[in-house]
């Protein structure tokens, strides 16, 4: 195309779909647009946190208030935002009301920390109704700050549950919520604290997540819906302390995204198939420096957030589409889709800052028509969520 005859298309696209208003941005045909939940904060590391899209385009998430204090919130197909607060949920700075997960159903589950430090699990369904429930061998309460406690993290259609539990010794172990309350704990071999944090649930009732070995070094588990445990590494993960393979989620067909820490610290981003086969992928642009700081998961997050560069794969859908970020040379975070023939597209929501620290750091979630949900921070370090339609 000329230049001029670019120029002209752009125009069109701007006249047509509006560019310029900050909040959507419409090239070819994917469309990005960036909300904030009611009550919001608007300064440094408080703003929106979208975690999750079902099927219908509902969205579930946190909101990080004025005050520091989580709230939950859901987001309809539409727009409409309804937040809540589970019973006992605390009022200080780092506790309240964190939603991680939505099934097809619009029931979401997750933790709500209390102003004891302890985390509970609630469940919240369609209709607004909200239980709340603490697993056996929870610890807490221990202070402000300490979190132990019952931190569900996803849910399936079938309302089965899965999270885990950090125990009075500050012990992590991975629990299976059936719908009749019963629950099943588990721990992979060679685990010394099994984190069910970045887990996820698919339809079948097959559970992934990471765990750390006695070094420190991270790896991957699939607990299969008859109790078997099969502990898995990723080509390329490094063996040392905060190096390793972490499963992010699991796919509605049993796929699971994830990242690998290599031996200099630098992520790459990686698909196990169900038959335990491994595809690994750099995203173009994503930097190859090392990081100092260990993965932690000391607050609730449904997936670990790392400072460092390279690229994490984080969820894929039914049609084996990933989303994932991948952070560049500068420490800028950045979205990006990959289909299943490879072709990556990157993407950042218009306002996503450009400093280190700041961009798309968040795609958490993608529903069956690719529609991809997430966070970015903006230049004055405040979350906004965002929605990524193709």
């Amino acid at each position: 195309m000329k230049r001029i005859g670019f120029l002209m298309f752009v125009l069109l696209t701007c006249l047509i779909s509006g560019c310029g208003n900050g909040t959507t941005t419409n090239v070819a045909a994917p469309q990005i647009t960036t909300f904030d939940a009611p009550g919001a904060g608007t300064s440094a590391g408080q703003g929106t946190l979208p975690e999750q899209n079902n099927q219908s385009g509902m969205i579930a998430g946190i909101s990080n208030d004025a005050n520091g204090v989580a709230h939950g919130f859901v987001r309809d197909a539409q727009g409409r935002f309804t937040t809540f607060d589970a019973p006992g949920a605390g009022t200080v700075s780092g506790e309240g009301t964190y939603a991680f997960g939505i099934n097809d159903a619009g029931t979401v589950v997750g933790l709500y920390g209390d102003n004891l430090g302890t985390d509970h699990g609630f469940l919240r369904t369609s209709d607004g109704t909200i239980t709340t429930f603490d697993a056996p061998g929870a610890g807490g309460p221990c202070g402000t700050g300490c979190h132990q406690g019952t931190r569900p993290a996803a849910i399936n259609l079938a309302g089965e549950i899965s999270g885990y539990i950090i125990d009075a010794s500050g012990g992590g172990h991975g629990f299976l919520l059936a719908p009749d309350g019963t629950y099943t704990f588990f721990d992979p071999s060679g685990s010394v604290f099994t984190d069910a944090d970045t887990v996820g649930i698919d339809p079948a009732g097959t559970i992934t997540g990471p765990y750390f070995d006695a070094n420190g070094a991270l790896h991957g588990y699939v607990r299969d819906p008859d109790g078997t445990l099969t502990n898995f590494d990723a080509p390329g993960a490094g063996t040392g302390p905060a190096q390793g393979t972490i499963p992010n989620t699991i796919g509605p067909t049993g796929t699971i995204p994830g990242t690998i820490i290599d031996a200099s610290g630098v992520f790459h981003g990686f698909l196990r198939a169900p038959d335990g086969t491994f595809t690994t992928f750099d995203v173009p642009g994503a930097g190859s420096s090392h990081t100092t700081q260990p993965p932690s998961s000391s607050r609730p997050r449904p997936f670990f957030r790392i400072p460092g560069q390279g690229t994490q794969a984080v969820a894929t859908n039914q049609a084996g589409i990933t989303e994932g970020n991948f952070i560049d040379a500068s420490f800028v975070a950045h979205g990006f889709i990959r289909t299943p023939d490879g072709t990556i597209t990157t993407f950042d929501p218009p306002g996503a800052g450009t400093g280190a620290g700041q961009g798309t750091i968040g795609p958490s979630s993608i529903n069956v028509s690719g529609a991809v949900t997430g966070f970015y921070v903006d230049a004055s370090g405040v979350y906004h969520g965002f929605v990524r339609t193709p």
